[in-house]
């Protein structure tokens, strides 16, 4: 089985090129059936994993998931991060800044949000819409956005010190493939709901959102908060690699069941006492 989290990392002080990693990528797999039974497999042991996050209750998860419009942020959320336990799980949308998020520093609305121990957070969209949005539509200029980027390294450091493991996630799709889905959004009554009127205007900044992503992600891919480039033309692909790299990496955590916090023997005794009663009665 492949290393996605090998393959797919931007590399912690290399420049991120995006015209040289392909978005129809599929690995060694050519459809999703053969695909299936890989993420069927990453997805239990996510499931399994968040229940030994939430028992352990020493550490926690933050999964990023940043991607241009039709990038699959929703679709990610559904079939891959669908298998946790909603009880230890939140996912949270960052969007256009209220008037009183504004009134403050571009962090004060995440904050709230990060992950508490035995959690897994996801953000769809986050923090660093600050940093792409505001740049390509000349809200902010360089020296801000290069500012933001040692503010979101020293953000994200002091969770990873704080027990939080951080996955970052670029849905990477080709514009031809964002204007088939924006068609696809078209012919189905039931995602009509997605269409917003800026979708076509956005278009005409890919190349400047490009530009915003491959500057962020390489100024903020670092070991203990690496980005991953999901080449995401092929769905399935994308819930494939996503799914590996989030088991994989929290595999790695080595978590462990807490010991019972009552006297086993008491408690054994109390069952066995009262199945006795039970059997007894009838």
């Amino acid at each position: 089985m492949e290393d996605y989290r090998k393959k797919l990392m931007v590399r912690p002080g290399e420049k991120l090129k995006l015209k040289q990693i392909d978005p129809g990528y599929k690995g060694h797999h050519e459809s999703n059936e053969t695909a299936a039974h890989d993420l069927a497999h990453h997805c239990a042991a996510l499931g399994r994993l968040q229940t030994l996050l939430y028992a352990e209750k020493k550490r926690s998860v933050l999964i990023v998931l940043q991607a241009l419009d039709a990038g699959g942020k929703d679709g990610t959320v559904n079939h891959v991060l669908g298998v946790l336990n909603p009880q230890g799980a939140r996912v949270v949308g960052f969007k256009k800044p209220t008037e009183e998020e504004l009134a403050h520093d571009f962090l004060w609305r995440v904050h709230p949000h990060t992950p508490r121990r035995g959690e897994v957070a996801v953000f769809n969209r986050s923090h660093y819409e600050d940093v792409l949005v505001t740049r390509v539509h000349k809200i902010i200029n360089r020296p801000i956005w290069e500012e933001r980027y040692k503010r979101i390294r020293e953000f994200e450091a002091t969770l990873a010190e704080n027990g939080t493991k951080i996955m970052k996630f670029f849905l990477h799709i080709s514009k031809e493939e964002q204007l088939d889905r924006f068609g696809a959004r078209l012919d189905d009554p039931g995602r009509n709901w997605k269409i917003s009127e800026s979708d076509y205007g956005e278009r005409e900044f890919w190349d400047d959102y490009v530009s915003a992503f491959e500057d962020a992600l390489s100024a903020t891919s670092v070991k203990h908060a690496p980005w991953y480039v999901i080449p995401s033309n092929h769905k399935w692909f994308r819930n494939l690699a996503v799914s590996q790299i989030i088991a994989d990496t929290m595999e790695e955590m080595a978590m462990s069941y807490p010991p019972p916090a009552v006297d086993l023997a008491e408690i054994r005794r109390k069952y066995h006492a009262e199945m006795r009663h039970q059997k007894a009665r009838h």
